[in-house]
This record gives C-alpha cells, sequence and structure tokens, in this order.
C-alpha cells in the first residue's frame, strides 16, 4: 500500500511538471527497519523511502563530497550547473537554452531553471527540496488514485517529506511516511541524501552519504541465502525493541549482526540456534566495546556482497571506526560500557 501511494504521487508529479525546470523524481526506493523485515515496533512503525532525483532538462548535477579521505561525508555538495541544449541552432525539445538565449526570452517564453528555484547559490538546497515537494504533496493529494481512503496530515520537516494517512473507514489504521530526497553517486548503491544528521546544525547545503539502499540491498541479499526459518530479523528485532529508550545505538546493533552474517556461517541461524546467536551479538558488541572498535560494513570490507555496488575506494577504504567517539572520550565510553550492561541484564 504505502509503495503504490508514493509510486502513484511521484508518477503524477513528474506528469504535471514535465514543462517545468524542478528535479525529475524516479520510483522510491524503500529504506530502513521497516523493509529490512526487522521494524522494533510492530505498531507504530515509520516507512522510509529515499526518492532518486535526477537533473531537469538543461542541467547536471555535479557530486562534491566531503574533504579528501573523509569516508561517509557528511559536508557533502550538490552542484547544479546549466547545460547547453543548443544543436545547430535547433531547439531541444521545444526548449530555450538557458546558456545563450536573451535573458529577457528566457523569463517571458520559458519557466525559471533549477538554480532560480531550489538552489542556494550553484548548490541543491535540501530545504527548499524539501519545501517544494511539501507544497506539492498538499495540493495534488486529492487527485492522487486512492487518496479518498485516507486523512491526510503532513508533518513539519526540513530535510524530508512526513506524512501520517489514516484510513477514513471504521479502523482509522495510519501509516507514517517519511520521504527523503536523494543522488545517486555513479551507478553505485550509494546516495547523498537529505536524511537528517546528528549534527546539532547542518547547512541547508549539505547533503549526506547515505549506505541506505546498499543496507536494505544486504537484507534482501541474505534472505535468499539464509535457510527458511533463519532468525538473524527476529534476533536484530528483539534486541531493537529493547535498545527502544536507550542512548545505545540501533545501527551499531544492526552493522554488529550484518559482521556476524557474513562471518558465520548461514546455516547456524536456523530456529533451534536463536538463543545461541542472541548470546554471539552480545558477545561481538560486548568486544567491540571494549576495543572501542566497530568497523562500518560497507568500508574496507571484503565481505560484502558483490551484488552491491559500491565505489571503488569503499571497498579499498581502511575501515572506519564507528566507536572512534568512544575511543576519544572515557566519559562516553564508560557510559556506553553501563548502557551495555543494563542491555544485557534486559
Amino acid at each position: 500500500v504505502v509503495e503504490d501511494l508514493v509510486g502513484d504521487l511521484l508518477n503524477l508529479n513528474r506528469s504535471l511538471l514535465v514543462n517545468n525546470f524542478f528535479p525529475v523524481l524516479q520510483p522510491a526506493i524503500g529504506v530502513g527497519s521497516a523493509f529490512e523485515g526487522w521494524s522494533p515496533r510492530e505498531n507504530d512503525v515509520v516507512y522510509r523511502l529515499l526518492i532518486p532525483m535526477k537533473p531537469p532538462r538543461g542541467h547536471a548535477f555535479h557530486l562534491e563530497l566531503g574533504s579528501a579521505g573523509e569516508m561517509l561525508a557528511r559536508g557533502s555538495c550538490i552542484r547544479v550547473e546549466l547545460e547547453c541544449t543548443c544543436m545547430g541552432g535547433w531547439l531541444v525539445e521545444d526548449m530555450l537554452c538557458f546558456l545563450h538565449r536573451p535573458k529577457e526570452e528566457l523569463r517571458r517564453n520559458q519557466s525559471p531553471s533549477l538554480l532560480r528555484t531550489l538552489c542556494t547559490g550553484s548548490y541543491l538546497d535540501v530545504e527548499k527540496t524539501a519545501l517544494w515537494f511539501h507544497h506539492f504533496v498538499r495540493s495534488a493529494w486529492v487527485v492522487v488514485p486512492g487518496s479518498h481512503h485516507y486523512d491526510l496530515r503532513v508533518h513539519p520537516s526540513s530535510r524530508s517529506c512526513k506524512l501520517q494517512l489514516t484510513r477514513t473507514n471504521a479502523s482509522r489504521r495510519t501509516l507514517v511516511i517519511e520521504m527523503m530526497f536523494g543522488v545517486q553517486q555513479d551507478d553505485s548503491d550509494i546516495f547523498l541524501s537529505s536524511e537528517n544528521t546528528e549534527a546539532i546544525f547542518t547547512p541547508s547545503t549539505m547533503w549526506s552519504q547515505s549506505c541506505a539502499v546498499a543496507e536494505v540491498k544486504f537484507f534482501r541479499h541474505m534472505a535468499r541465502h539464509v535457510p527458511d526459518n533463519s532468525v538473524h530479523l527476529k534476533c536484530l528485532q528483539l534486541y531493537a525493541r529493547i535498545l527502544v529508550g536507550t542512548g545505545f545505538s540501533t545501527y551499531a546493533l544492526k552493522t554488529a549482526v550484518m559482521h556476524l552474517l557474513t562471518s558465520t556461517p548461514l546455516s547456524g541461524w536456523r530456529r533451534r540456534d536463536f538463543l545461541l546467536r542472541l548470546e554471539d551479538i552480545l558477545r561481538y558488541l560486548r568486544c567491540c566495546l571494549e576495543k572501542k572498535r566497530l568497523n562500518h560494513f560497507f568500508l574496507g570490507n571484503e565481505r560484502v556482497p558483490e551484488e552491491i555496488i559500491l565505489p571503488s575506494y569503499f571497498r579499498m577504504a581502511e575501515p572506519l571506526n564507528l566507536f572512534q567517539r568512544l575511543a576519544q572520550d572515557p566519559a562516553a565510553h564508560a557510559q556506553a560500557l553501563r548502557e551495555f550492561v543494563e542491555l544485557r541484564d534486559r
């Protein structure tokens, strides 16, 4: 239902804005725990989807990653550049060239370029993009097929579009959907994404390098190779539920499980092995905490399945320590150890 509704919304966006110069929205990709199969809150699921964007006609996107050596760069930008659409004096698809036609003619006869609508300077602005899509959803919702079955509420969000859909029938069932925006890095499963960062302040032209698509592909890959009654998702879901309300990161937990899935026999994840695998996960996390080191799954890891497409430097990179802050901050390390003891004793 979620993917159908979002798909209809995006199809409508493409058809209504065909003569404008906004980002061209591609089919959404479900990401996060709800689509990986281990959502910790079965009755309070947030369906997160990444909407890939391509440049409109006459425009190009240039990805500028964070400073050299900064893996999973959070200070990345998407520079927008105008491209010539002249071909021997003929118009391309009835479009005036933004670079070579007089400004007055462009102003009178053509919608403004992306640089003038959703950019700050030469860079695509996350907040302007999210606000543009908010306005579109509000205005177009009534003509989305099936929309009459739901009451729509758009929640405020500066870097994504959050929708709450409530069924109009007696069940009053509620769906919560968060749509983020991203630009694909080359042909890989890595995107520059609008998703929120841990930073207190993130400039609106900054995009985060995201592995969310690679992660959901990993769990789909595992679903095809684990035994039919595999408990890897049940293990992850159980511990994620326990972690709700604590300071311990569910991303660290998920990373630990991904490492274990690629370093232990998959035949050992059957239902009868449930308690043993729960113990393995705790043991692995305890070891990582004691060493103050948990390697990011996709950077410098030769065990990443080949079907997951990564930039070449990801595979050649030195492993990135997700527990680097613990190595630098004794107080944070002591707190993490206390939280782990609480987790173990629950």
